[in-house]
């Protein structure tokens, strides 16, 4: 574990806490359920309970963590309302943020997309689903770039969240991440051609690759999913 005295001084403490648990917990080395002791963390990191229980807000606020006074901190099971709400939220954001970067499309970023999508490409055929995870990420917030629209990569990134675990599994099945690089090639030669209608069907399928995933989840592991 790299000590905090070597992290670069403009990340707190508790930015080093939260960082380390939101990956634990949307790569689901942390499962739904499990709890997490705020003293057994500070003494990992090596820090006061005090950043701990910042980032355990952080994270609460997310949806991530159940925190309960004078009881375990537990991390939340997956909310079927919660996860309609988010992907409904998000889709709305996509759409808007795809007709703004079309309104908005130059060319200019071109090269940044097509080295997104090498790195994409690179992640899978290595069979990286973290690295893949983040390029993903990474492209999503590009689209916002390209859109004039920084600010709504907020708001996806709030939603997002709550489904991140979620990806981590769709993923892992039946070559996920191909038909995700599939898809966010088709939205570039969409911009590229001015196909405003092919980019709304697009990011619809796009996002609604996880359904399949959701669905057996829930069949196989009704544990995970608070009643």
């Amino acid at each position: 574990m790299q000590h905090l005295a070597e992290v670069q001084e403009r990340r707190t403490s508790a930015d080093v806490v939260f960082d380390y648990l939101y990956e634990q917990i949307s790569s689901l080395d942390l499962m739904p359920g499990d709890k997490i002791s705020e003293a057994e963390i500070a003494s990992k990191f090596g820090v006061s309970r005090q950043p701990v229980r910042d980032a355990f807000s952080r994270l609460g606020n997310l949806d991530l963590l159940l925190i309960r006074p004078q009881k375990a901190t537990v991390v939340k099971k997956f909310s079927l309302d919660a996860i309609m709400s988010a992907r409904f939220v998000r889709l709305s954001v996509e759409l808007e943020v795809l007709q703004r970067a079309l309104d908005a499309w130059d060319g200019s970023l071109l090269s940044k997309f097509e080295d997104s999508l090498a790195l994409q490409h690179k992640a899978y055929k290595a069979e990286d689903v973290d690295e893949f995870h983040a390029q993903d990420y990474q492209f999503h917030k590009l689209l916002c770039r390209a859109a004039n629209s920084d600010f709504a990569f907020g708001i996806i990134q709030k939603n997002k969240a709550v489904v991140d675990r979620l990806c981590v599994l769709s993923l892992t099945a039946d070559d996920g991440m191909q038909a995700l690089i599939k898809d966010h090639e088709t939205l570039i030669e969409q911009m590229k051609s001015g196909d405003c209608e092919g980019l709304r069907a697009t990011i619809r399928q796009h996002l609604s690759r996880l359904d399949g995933t959701i669905d057996d989840i829930y069949k196989k592991h009704a544990e995970f999913f608070e009643s």
